[in-house]
């Protein structure tokens, strides 16, 4: 007789409540990590970096998602591409930077040669049986968002990807990510599950208490309240903040910047959503005194006061792109209780740090940010281990996004498991 006893995991996942955190076991559990691993990470679209990140023919980027080595790599013909960054001979590990230049992709070991297309091209004393063309590098799926990367592990992977990019291009090609370069990448390792890295992004209900530098730039009406709660001067801010947002986007989307809400975060297996929302005080970017950080502004911008369009990617990524530089942040599980928060900051291609932008200016606010959200993530994670932690429920007002998180996370894991 068939046994259809549920797992335990797939019984904490019907168990869910929906509008509370996740049970402990998603943040701790070491086998729940690598179901997270081999399902979410390993069958979903990740975004891993940028196109200026392999700016040039010959130049390789190396991800590494769990136990798998991805090198991503830009060919004599301009093409972007992605390969398991393992030799076909012995398997050894083919490129051992995160960054570098090639001509062709040589293992070390014994020398086996690979060009920039996969293609084995040399390899010694094999005997007048081999066959080159039979032991090419095994390729990883990987597409271009108007210039963000993404990679997907399985052999199938997630066929919406193209709506993503139909319905998401056109917000972000106007800042012309393809024709910027890495102006800082700043990586931490936050002391929590990726879950936590996430769900900590997708609100701002603590961003008044802990980012004094986040919120210069940024009001926190964009991010939900609960007018129940408001006095009248409150309420009279929340109103003229409303009519600010419906005026903004129909100024911006008059000069060819789509603006309003695309809500897509639970709703489709590569979930996605983007809005563009004004910015406090000048308007212009995210730095402390809300002005320009980068004189030269991307692609054909002529105006800083664009206010910031944030794009949010599931399962790991956020997005924030301004008049004059872009903010891009990754999230990659590292085991069950670590997590690596890598964030890029880009700039105008052609724009000289000390003439057009001072770094430190432009990296200040998201840089304390980062340094702050991680202290939060770790508390989080220390008070979940605790016996008497239970799920608590989100707030309706402000962690909506939280919730769409989780219910995305939860739908994908039963999709592929069975509930």
């Amino acid at each position: 007789m068939l046994d259809v006893t549920p797992t335990p995991l797939q019984r904490l996942l019907r168990e869910r409540r929906p509008g509370y955190t996740l049970a402990a076991p998603f943040y701790l559990s070491p086998e729940i990590f690598e179901a997270d691993m081999e399902v979410i990470f390993g069958r979903h679209w990740i975004y891993v970096g940028v196109e200026p990140d392999v700016p040039e023919a010959g130049d390789v980027m190396v991800v590494d998602i769990g136990k798998t080595s991805v090198a991503i790599v830009r060919d004599d013909d301009n093409e972007i591409r992605a390969f398991h960054n393992v030799c076909r001979h012995r398997g050894a590990r083919l490129v051992h930077d995160e960054k570098t230049t090639v001509g062709n992709l040589v293992c070390r070991y014994h020398s086996w040669t690979y060009d920039l297309t996969g293609n084995l091209i040399h390899a010694e004393h094999m005997g007048p049986d081999f066959k080159t063309g039979c032991h090419g590098l095994k390729p990883v799926h990987i597409r271009s968002l108007e210039g963000l990367l993404f990679i997907c592990l399985a052999d199938e992977a997630p066929s919406d990807f193209d709506e993503m990019v139909t319905r998401l291009g056109p917000y972000i090609a106007p800042h012309n990510v393809r024709e910027t370069k890495i102006a800082f990448q700043k990586d931490i390792i936050e002391p929590g599950n990726w879950k936590l890295t996430m769900e900590n992004n997708r609100e701002c209900y603590h961003c008044g208490a802990n980012h004094p530098e986040l919120t210069v730039p940024l009001f926190a009406y964009g991010f939900g309240f609960a007018p129940e709660e408001m006095g009248e001067h409150d309420r009279a801010e929340a109103e003229r903040y409303g009519c600010l947002l419906k005026t903004r986007h129909g100024e911006w989307e008059a000069e060819g910047l789509p603006s309003r809400e695309i809500d897509e975060l639970d709703t489709m297996v590569t979930g996605f959503r983007t809005e563009r929302l004004p910015l406090d005080g000048e308007g212009e970017s995210h730095t402390l005194d809300t002005k320009a950080a980068c004189r030269k502004l991307l692609g054909d911008l002529t105006n800083a006061k664009l206010g910031g369009l944030s794009v949010w990617t599931q399962p790991n990524s956020w997005h924030h792109f301004l008049g004059d530089h872009i903010v891009t942040f990754s999230v990659l599980p590292l085991d069950a209780g670590r997590s690596l928060l890598r964030t890029k900051w880009l700039v105008h291609k052609d724009a000289v740090e000390g003439v057009d932008y001072d770094l430190a200016n432009l990296i200040g606010v998201w840089d304390a940010t980062n340094d702050q959200d991680s202290e939060l993530v770790g508390i989080c994670q220390q008070g979940i281990a605790s016996p008497a932690y239970e799920p608590g429920p989100y707030s309706p007002n402000t962690e909506m996004l939280v919730e769409k998180f989780c219910n995305w996370y939860v739908g994908r894991m039963a999709a592929h498991l069975g509930r």
